[in-house]
């Protein structure tokens, strides 16, 4: 499998998973700031939650890692939280923001 069809395997993996708050999955939600394959077929991910006291702080992580560890061909994941840049609803995907009623 090459990288690039990795990575849309990947993102399938983390579109699975959702905000138990909101009913969009957190990709779309624009939770997921970064994404990498390097060498070897391991996946980096940088994420940040809808806020630092989010009640999902717990779940959503290690939820996301364990979805993209299911991912045929992937070696290793590592999650990276983080809060900068601060969450903003701008960062929502057209499709969230339609499916939220920003738009």
């Amino acid at each position: 499998m090459s990288e690039s069809e990795l990575r849309e395997e990947v993102v399938k993996a983390i579109k699975t998973v959702y905000d138990p708050e909101i009913p969009v999955d957190v990709y779309e939600l624009g939770l997921i700031y970064d994404l990498k394959i390097f060498p070897v077929n391991n996946v980096f991910v940088s994420m940040t939650l809808t806020s630092p006291s989010c009640p999902s702080a717990g779940t959503l992580p290690g939820e996301v890692e364990q979805k993209i560890r299911e991912v045929e061909g992937v070696n290793d994941v590592s999650i990276e939280l983080t809060f900068d840049p601060p969450y903003t609803t701008e960062m929502m995907s057209e499709e969230a923001k339609l499916e939220l009623g920003f738009m």
